[in-house]
């Protein structure tokens, strides 16, 4: 490995977040926090749990970060071609399209990626703090990591609380609390982005779209011409298709199957 591959921005960024997760538990066990109440008691048992949640929701940022968020293969197998058939159940108005950059055929519901090059099946964005795209692959991944990692820093934000005692003079409180003063704002300002991220999440898996969909959809062709969603199929299918792959099936058949029951609605309204 080239020493300049350790300085780029993949690298920097996983360890700037490895670095201050255990910088910000660090603080938490070294001031008068109840971590440290609890270990003087000999209740080792919840400062454990806290550190393996917070392992965990590390192995799990590490997991979204580095693993392939579902891209298009330039150069797909013989089985991963678009067969005729499933290219004729696309509507003629929304043809698959290929890619100007990757020279790929892109997939209903794929994004060519310009930071990651590539293109993405069912993407979602692109995560400047992954520095990865959310795709269909690592998706489910995402969703777990925001819920665990909001369970961590909400906790961290009662432990850092419990650890700032206002009744000393300013200049000594300061000195002896003033990280974990710090601790608790940068804490607070986590946990406010982790809920905000993982209620529009969940809100977008119920309804089965994505947010380069729910933001760009009066510019993407196979929304832009369907008056709802072709792709929602109640909440119930929506949450086990995306967590469980069940029901099974490409984009292109679920477009094809809303477009027949449009049909049909439209035919019994006549």
């Amino acid at each position: 490995m080239a020493p300049w591959a350790l300085l780029s921005p993949g690298v920097l960024v996983r360890t700037g977040h490895t670095v201050l997760t255990w910088g910000i538990t660090l603080v938490l066990f070294l001031h008068d926090t109840a971590l440290r109440q609890w270990e003087e008691q000999g209740e080792l048992l919840l400062p454990l749990t806290f550190l393996l949640l917070v392992l965990a929701s590390l192995l799990l940022y590490l997991a979204v970060s580095l693993m392939d968020p579902g891209y298009v293969n330039v150069q797909p197998q013989p089985q991963e071609e678009v067969k005729e058939e499933q290219t004729a159940m696309v509507p003629q108005a929304i043809p698959l399209r290929h890619c100007r950059h990757c020279l790929v055929l892109q997939p209903l519901r794929a994004r060519h990626c310009r930071d990651c090059r590539r293109c993405v099946r069912r993407f979602d964005h692109h995560c400047p703090w992954m520095e990865n795209c959310v795709g269909e692959r690592n998706h489910p991944l995402f969703v777990a990591y925001l819920a665990l990692q909001l369970v961590v820093l909400l906790w961290g934000l009662y432990l850092a609380w419990s650890g700032l005692h206002f009744s000393q003079p300013w200049g000594l409180w300061l000195r002896s609390s003033g990280l974990l003063f710090a601790t608790f704002l940068l804490l607070s300002l986590f946990s406010l982005a982790a809920s905000l991220l993982l209620a529009s999440h969940l809100y977008l898996v119920a309804s089965n779209t994505t947010t380069w969909e729910f933001i760009s959809s009066h510019r993407i062709a196979y929304l832009r011409q369907r008056p709802s969603n072709p792709f929602d199929r109640g909440l119930t299918r929506n949450l086990t298709h995306f967590f469980c792959g069940w029901p099974s099936g490409s984009w292109e058949t679920l477009w094809a199957e809303g477009e027949d029951e449009e049909e049909e609605g439209r035919s019994q309204a006549v």
